[in-house]
């Protein structure tokens, strides 16, 4: 099942996303209907009963989270392009829950950084509370998955050594364009295009760290709660966006998450 989250002239509301499987660019794209349930997905399913074609509303990021958990170096390949070894234990980090935008959003680039790049990663919603969950029963706290784009101004990530500044800007994680509930990530094709270039194309099959393994160490470390995303990582190929730039995040079996990329003073002045 595919819970989406969108804007339309009632206000705000989730719901089921009923057609084909494509999303952004595919052709079955518009055919897709949103079938409006009551309250939070999370809870029993009841539908309203109201019904709108995609085209009609306005999709927005499919959840809000407390935080956002993500993992480094989590692709051996990856890490081998950045210079850095492969981690012994997860690398992980924080961005804040204001950096999150959904699909069709604007990625801002700040005034203040010289090289902004894409992250394809695949993400996972945290469906209960979760702490000090042993991995044989990690994936029982996943409510479902998702695109996200862990977006970094890589300049200010050298320069600093640690990742608050250089991935925490607002618009520096877009996700989306809905949660998958019904998803094997063990291996499943992960991309980024730029204008429909390909930049990145990896596979989880390659993570050192697979997600039963986050899910366990994160958990030892704080308490998940439903909602949290956690990123898991990106593959090799990572590379700058500029403004004028599309990037979308492709993953096979859930969609495309796609955003456009404009400078900061471009979108006050525009």
């Amino acid at each position: 099942m595919r819970i989406a989250r969108f804007v339309h002239s009632g206000g705000i509301a989730w719901g089921v996303v009923e057609g084909a499987a494509g999303a952004g660019p595919d052709p079955d794209f518009d055919s897709l209907v949103l079938a409006a349930i009551k309250d939070h997905p999370m809870g029993p399913i009841e539908f309203t009963g109201e019904r709108f074609a995609i085209g009609d509303v306005r999709l927005l990021a499919p959840i809000l989270p407390s935080k956002v958990l993500a993992v480094g170096r989590n692709y051996a390949a990856h890490a081998a392009e950045l210079g850095n070894d492969v981690p012994e234990r997860p690398l992980i980090f924080l961005k804040p829950s204001t950096s999150v935008i959904g699909t069709g959003d604007v990625i801002r680039l700040p005034a203040d950084s010289e090289r902004v790049e894409h992250e394809a990663e695949l993400a996972l919603i945290v469906g209960r509370v979760a702490k000090d969950v042993p991995p044989e029963k990690a994936l029982d706290v996943v409510f479902g998955y998702t695109c996200a784009n862990d977006v970094t101004a890589r300049d200010q990530q050298r320069a600093d050594v640690q990742f608050t500044r250089a991935k925490g800007y607002d618009s520096f994680c877009p996700i989306g364009p809905w949660i998958e509930t019904s998803f094997d990530p063990s291996a499943v094709r992960v991309r980024a295009l730029v204008n429909g270039a390909v930049r990145q194309d990896g596979n989880t099959s390659n993570m050192i760290f697979d997600i039963p393994t986050l899910i366990s160490f994160m958990s030892k470390v704080m308490t998940l709660v439903p909602g949290d995303v956690i990123l898991t990582g990106t593959p090799e190929g990572v590379g700058p966006i500029v403004n004028g730039d599309t990037v979308t995040v492709s993953i096979d079996g859930i969609g495309d998450l796609v955003n456009e990329v404009r400078s900061v003073t471009e979108v006050r002045t525009g």
